[in-house]
């Protein structure tokens, strides 16, 4: 491997965490809205809609109510997005080696190639953050808020609970409802995103791109791919909340969960949260994409070469 490709993929993983850790710090709040509207059944709405989720959530649990989970999440994003950005870079470069062009078909597969691989960090991180967003929706359907303390429960201690009673098996719950939403989500994104990001080059001698087109490009492709596999995303939240409410159903997989659904609340429940999901991943994938072209990590590994070299 060459020199500049050692320092290729590295810089690739750092831009790919940092990203991921700006963007959810930015737009948690709106995720927890989303896994919550999911989650709540016809006939038991405790939420409006997002603002309503937001505005309870903050009166009932304070303002750090809605960042429940995203300590989990900050900690596995990194590798989460390190996973999918640097995988589709990888795969889009073995895809083209032999000099031809990519074609939209190639660029769908590197898309579905990097999915597959990110869900290893994806499935157990969206598990746990699932449980702990929805501790709040539970103890308001059981009138037991505040939060007692029997639901101030820890990413930790679900960890430690579920690999001593069922292994780490129950940590990969959903997995197939994972692959579902993260596989179309990344065959859609990548080549979407290629595309409007290539419009935005200044000329054909010069392809580099604005920052802000970068940004914008991200958003676009980002909102569509997440509209396109909401109702996925709204089988996985059902399947991985280990905690039902009163009178809510179970699901024995997710061909059972989807009958159950359409069945008891319309094909209409498949798209709950969708306009809450466009507005996480949207600035979420806007901003892993600025972070990733403008070359943060690029630039912290020059200064690390540049210290080891006495520069």
């Amino acid at each position: 491997m060459a020199p500049q490709q050692q320092i290729s993929l590295p810089a690739k993983l750092i831009n790919g965490g940092v990203a991921g850790m700006v963007g959810v710090t930015c737009v948690f709040p709106i995720d927890l809205a989303k896994t919550r509207l999911q989650n709540q059944r016809s006939g038991q709405q405790l939420y409006k809609n997002m603002m309503d989720c937001l505005i309870k959530t903050v009166k009932t649990e304070g303002y750090f109510g809605m960042y429940r989970g995203a300590a989990v999440n900050l900690t596995l994003v990194t590798p989460e997005k390190a996973i999918k950005l640097a995988a589709n870079d990888f795969f889009r470069h073995q895809l083209s080696r032999d000099g031809s062009r990519l074609t939209v078909f190639r660029e769908m597969l590197a898309g579905c190639c990097a999915g597959m691989c990110q869900v290893i960090i994806t499935t157990p991180m969206e598990m746990l953050k699932i449980q702990l967003q929805d501790a709040g929706r539970l103890a308001a359907q059981q009138r037991v808020l505040p939060l007692s303390k029997a639901m101030r429960v820890s990413a930790t201690q679900i960890t430690r609970e579920l690999l001593r009673t069922k292994g780490v098996r129950a940590l990969y719950r959903g997995l197939g409802a994972t692959l579902m939403r993260d596989i179309p989500f990344s065959v859609v994104y990548f080549p979407l995103f290629a595309h409007l990001h290539k419009l935005g080059q200044r000329s054909p001698e010069d392809p580099t791109v604005p920052f802000y087109w970068s940004f914008m490009s991200g958003c676009l492709a980002g909102c569509v791919a997440a509209v396109a596999v909401s109702p996925c995303d709204v089988v996985k939240t059902r399947l991985q909340s280990l905690k039902k409410g009163a009178n809510e159903e179970t699901y024995n997989g997710v061909v059972d969960c989807v009958r159950k659904i359409l069945k008891k609340e319309g094909p209409g429940a498949f798209l709950k949260g969708a306009g809450c999901r466009a507005l996480v991943i949207a600035p979420l994938f806007g901003i892993a994409q600025v972070v990733y072209f403008v070359g943060v990590g690029e630039f912290l590994l020059g200064l690390h070469l540049k210290r080891n070299h006495g520069y």
